[in-house]
């Protein structure tokens, strides 16, 4: 009688609740290795099972084990769900306890101690890269190893027979990334769903692996102060075509400094080559290069000219120079960044910014000074708290820093409540403001109001957002509770901004708060000549949001999706609100203020359609605002070149 084959089940989950799936990269690289070697395949069946962020511990549990369990059960363990699957482990050890749990990821990457002291029923943690090391650790199952010796195996940290931790030799970092099979072109991640659609929200791939930096904040998968290493372009070509074939509209690439190599150029004159002939994909969306470098303009004109879109970021992360020395941070020249984002200004490129607060060495005043100074160049920022990860330098130094911290109410990050430079007061104070940052500035609720109200009002876009913080402090009507409960619990709760995000996007009553406070609070404090022209643009911000409305709820009267017909532009569906009169064209408008360019003949009515695309449910719990900028609702003009 044949022996059965043995089971490997692959979980992940993604940080958000999505209608979409997140796909599952890691898992994928994972199974297509294994799959790879001739006696696993034929000995072993490997399923991936993929949750997305609202996924509860119950119906995890329930969905996995419900129809018996594995022999090998491997997580890929990030920060948000590094609890969750610890519980799931332990469940799965006591329905099979000569079963394997594997722990892999970032957030456990070389803490074994640590992890194995807290959950001793995981079996073996994975350092570093995992493809070549997954496949050995399965073919030492198949040899019927025992959990407790497998150090013959590098990479891993295991428990021996005393349950003493032991970890292995380092394994060398995988030179030639094209010995990890394709996890699209072997099939390991299916590009269909039951119903022959794209099943996820965006297509992840990685074109290189390693990083040149080594910022006090950052881990990157241990790939820090590392040699950059890369995909071919024929194999990533071939991963191209293959999303196109199924409509793909964004890549999102998992790359540490996209736009640094001469790689980087021929892998975006590959993508605008394939979307000629197929139409798709549309976006590119990464983590651009640091420092800019010729390449990165060259690649930026390419995308323009072929009308290939993304969110160029300038990673600043902070613009004090005390706290960019303790971040071991080679910023760009402070001239390069205002350049480059002068430069994209003229170009009519989208661009935003990424600040982080509570870094050692940063105050609020030097924190507000450098987010105005951005601001005033860049008006989309996002700012984050600071979080301490795992095998960083402020993790491993966080005593020379002062670091206070707590984890997560359901996750395992640290987070920061005071250090040297930082009270806990300023910290909870600066928390309410990114969440009002992160709602109207970074989402965006406001795209086009910043730099009108800066030049023409006077109000910085810090002063905008103290002035709405106060707002929902102090107005008690009923509709601004939601805005207020997730302000004051943002410093205690991650998780707040979502249920808000959907609330102003999804309803008239959150966006009937915003023009109170607009009409109340601001509007009095900015000369009354430019009044009309601030009060057109707010209007204008409202009334182009993405045309959703909340689950379970009545249709909004002004914005609802069924007061639009439905049309195909380009092979993309998009809601049509046909002549519309509007006081002017707000974006030629702003457009002309940030070159610094005469406006007043603009000011005149003008009679156009605003398209809205179709799908914005799928996105906007996410909080992912390069996605989301997307669905924003554009005029005839913008889209169809009228």
């Amino acid at each position: 009688m044949a022996a059965s084959r043995s089971q490997v089940w692959l979980v992940q989950q993604g940080i958000w609740a999505m209608a979409l799936e997140s796909m599952p990269l890691a898992s994928g690289y994972l199974k297509a290795t294994a799959l790879q070697d001739e006696r696993i395949a034929a000995n072993a069946d490997i399923r991936i099972h993929n949750f997305d962020g609202g996924c509860t511990l119950f119906g995890m549990a329930n969905e996995l084990f419900r129809d018996g369990v594995p022999d090998v059960i491997a997580f890929s363990v990030l920060g948000w769900n590094y609890r969750e699957f610890a519980a799931l482990a332990e469940t799965f050890k006591q329905i099979n306890p000569r079963g394997w749990v594997v722990f892999g990821g970032n957030h456990v990457s070389q803490q074994a101690h640590r992890v194995f002291a807290m959950y001793p029923f995981v079996d073996v943690v994975v350092n570093g890269e995992g493809e070549f090391t997954f496949r050995d650790l399965l073919l030492a199952r198949l040899d019927d190893c025992s959990p407790r010796d497998l150090g013959h195996i590098a990479g891993i940290s295991f428990q021996d027979g005393s349950g003493t931790p032991v970890t292995t030799e380092d394994r060398p970092r995988i030179d030639d990334l094209d010995s990890i099979p394709s996890p699209f072109l072997t099939g390991a991640i299916p590009m269909t769903d039951e119903n022959g659609v794209f099943p996820y929200d965006v297509a992840l791939l990685e074109t290189n692996r390693g990083c040149p930096y080594k910022c006090s904040f950052c881990y990157w998968g241990g790939a820090v102060g590392q040699r950059v290493r890369a995909f071919s372009r024929e194999r990533l070509r071939q991963e191209i075509e293959l999303f196109a074939r199924h409509k793909v509209h964004t890549l999102v690439l998992c790359d540490a400094n996209f736009g640094m190599m001469r790689a980087d150029l021929e892998f975006v004159q590959d993508v605008i080559d394939v979307r000629t002939e197929y139409g798709f994909p549309r976006s590119i969306e990464t983590s651009w290069a640091k420092n800019k470098s010729k390449v990165f303009y060259e690649i930026v004109r390419a995308m323009k000219e072929a009308g290939l879109h993304s969110s160029f970021t300038l990673a600043l992360q902070t613009l004090d120079e005390d706290t960019l020395d303790l971040m071991n941070r080679r910023n760009m020249k402070v001239n390069d960044w205002e350049g480059l984002a002068e430069w994209l200004t003229r170009e009519g490129l989208d661009c935003y910014a990424e600040l982080i607060w509570g870094a050692p060495g940063e105050t609020i005043e030097s924190f507000m000074k450098g987010y105005d100074r951005l601001a005033s160049h860049v008006s989309r920022v996002a700012v984050y708290p600071m979080l301490i990860l795992p095998n960083t330098t402020y993790h491993q130094d966080r005593d020379r820093f002062g670091l206070v911290t707590v984890r997560g109410n359901t996750d395992d990050f640290e987070y920061l409540l005071s250090h040297d430079t930082m009270s806990s007061r300023d910290n909870q104070y600066m928390h309410r403001f990114i969440f009002v940052s992160r709602l109207i500035a970074e989402n965006p609720v406001f795209r086009n109001l910043w730099a009108p109200l800066r030049t023409l009002g006077g109000i910085t876009q810090s002063e905008l957002i103290r002035s709405l913080m106060d707002w929902f402090d102090n107005d008690r009507h009923a509709a601004t509770e939601p805005f207020r409960t997730g302000m004051v619990n943002s410093f205690t709760d991650s998780d707040v901004l979502a249920p808000v995000l959907t609330y102003v996007y999804g309803s008239d009553e959150a966006k009937d708060v915003l023009r109170r406070w607009w009409t109340e609070s601001v509007l009095p404090s900015v000369p009354a000549a430019v009044r009309s022209i601030l009060d057109t643009v707010f209007e204008y911000d409202l009334l182009t949001l993405p045309a959703y409305t909340v689950p379970g709820q009545s249709p909004s009267t002004r914005y609802a999706n069924e007061t639009f017909p439905q049309v195909e532009v380009d092979g993309e569906s998009y809601y049509v609100w046909r002549d519309l009169r509007l006081a002017c064209d707000v974006p030629a408008l702003v457009l002309a203020l940030r070159r610094e360019e005469p406006y007043e003949h603009m000011m005149g009515e003008v009679v156009t359609s605003v398209y809205y695309k179709t799908g914005a449910n799928n996105f906007l719990p996410s909080t992912n605002h390069e996605e989301i900028l997307y669905y924003m609702g554009r005029l005839e003009r913008q889209l169809l070149g009228k």
